[in-house]
């Protein structure tokens, strides 16, 4: 059978169903025609993520001109869009750290706590929202310090917890999160405007929900520390025994009235990958758009799968694409290693491909950022194993080490894209010629 012309260099094809998956994101493009109609009070932009520049330059574009439009957003550092920064519009953008909250993001909460007084019936709040808002948007719950959501969420990261479980604890450590954003607000109508990155596209999930009411609970979140071994001052550890620092509940009536509009998910994204793989004459086929669990597990499944597809056309007859989406999870288990989602998973799909002829897979964080590392991601070709033995590189000991991004460092084969300005999460994309 012969192949598409486009397998004569697979990285390349990969890459381009990366770009494609992330073009999709873009705020500029999923806010068209998304905004709702100008109030008669005025218009308050809240919001806060890693797309969020991108958001408030596309909400300052289309917003009408002469109507009234002010606010503030926040986002990572070195994430707001070059052409808004070099010409800021009519709302303010800050800068603040993740996935660990600074001094920055705290300053930035207490504004934007700050901006909803004195709010109307007549007025506006439309919040833009987006994956990595958690950290950024950081107000310490009464009792809590700083340093106290810092050191939580440090042992968060590293617990092996599910997104999930990460923001129903951070939501019961929070002046903000879990609806209580939106409890500020009142009795102004808010708006939600949301770029999902996580799997199921549960608003009250996403940034851990700000504006949306939240089913989960403080003996939840008390269950989930607990599980994980992660330390609690005394005084949340009773508060929450206790139910002090519960989160508004759904059917509240501070959401009477509100909205929440999805914008972009990551099936939207991998379905303009499959649509622009199959417009080169290559199969595409979506696993999933919610896969969970430890990355390397998850790559040797992705492994597994690509293997049969390989040696006996099943499920899928290649040539194909396969491609998943969804939030993984990295247990650390050593000291000192670099590397994020994505390359964990490519080094533990490597090691179960063991080689495998015409198989080349690509896995990327839609945000341009694996962990905190300056790559997106990395690519698994089929001499990966090999060259790295030449190198002297020993992969199952480099992913004891939760070291993968040392291990692709060296092998020339990172993706390194820089801030995309959006974020739908896990985007992986295996090539079987």
């Amino acid at each position: 059978m012969s192949l598409p012309a486009c397998f004569d260099d697979p990285r390349a094809l990969l890459r381009h169903l990366l770009e494609v998956a992330i073009a999709r994101a873009q705020p500029e493009r999923c806010l068209q025609g998304r905004l709702p109609p100008v109030p008669r009070g005025r218009t308050l932009v809240l919001g806060a993520g890693k797309a969020g520049g991108a958001m408030a330059a596309a909400v300052d574009a289309l917003w009408p001109k002469d109507a009234p439009l002010s606010g503030l957003v926040v986002t990572r550092y070195g994430h707001v869009p070059p052409a808004y920064r070099a010409s800021p519009g009519r709302i303010e953008v800050v800068e603040a750290a993740h996935p660990v909250p600074d001094a920055a993001g705290q300053a930035a909460a207490q504004r934007i706590m700050e901006l909803t007084r004195g709010l109307t019936a007549d007025d506006l709040v439309l919040c833009l929202i987006s994956g990595g808002g958690s950290a950024l948007l950081s107000a310490p719950a009464p009792g809590l310090s700083l340093q106290d959501k810092q050191d939580i969420n440090r042992a968060l990261l590293k617990s092996g917890a599910s997104i999930d479980q990460m923001n129903c604890v951070r939501k019961h450590l929070s002046a903000l999160k879990g609806g209580r954003l939106a409890a500020l607000c009142a009795p102004a109508r808010v708006v939600t405007l949301v770029i999902s990155d996580v799997p199921g596209d549960d608003p009250s999930v996403i940034a851990s929900g700000p504006t949306v009411p939240d089913a989960t609970t403080c003996a939840e979140a008390l269950a989930i520390v607990r599980r994980y071994g992660i330390a609690l001052p005394a005084g949340i550890e009773s508060a929450w025994a206790r139910g002090e620092l519960e989160t508004p509940k759904p059917g509240d009536p501070i959401f009477e009235g509100h909205e929440v509009h999805l914008i972009a998910t990551p099936q939207q994204a991998l379905e303009a990958a499959a649509e622009a793989a199959q417009a080169l004459g290559v199969q595409a086929h979506i696993l999933s758009d919610e896969i969970e669990g430890e990355s390397r597990v998850v790559g040797q499944v992705h492994a597994a799968l690509a293997r049969q597809v390989a040696r006996r056309n099943q499920p899928f007859a290649r040539p194909c694409v396969l491609l998943s989406g969804g939030e993984t999870t990295v247990t650390v288990r050593s000291a000192g290693g670099r590397g994020g989602r994505a390359t964990e998973f490519l080094l533990g799909t490597a090691l179960a491909l063991q080689g495998q002829p015409g198989v080349y897979v690509l896995a990327a964080d839609t945000d341009g950022i694996d962990g905190v590392e300056d790559n997106a991601g990395a690519i698994v070709t089929p001499d990966t194993l090999a060259r790295g033995q030449a190198l002297g590189l020993n992969a199952t000991e480099v992913l004891d080490r939760n070291d993968a991004y040392r291990y692709f460092e060296a092998l020339g084969d990172l993706v390194i894209t820089g801030p995309t300005y959006t974020n739908v999460n896990d985007f992986r994309a295996i090539l079987v010629a």
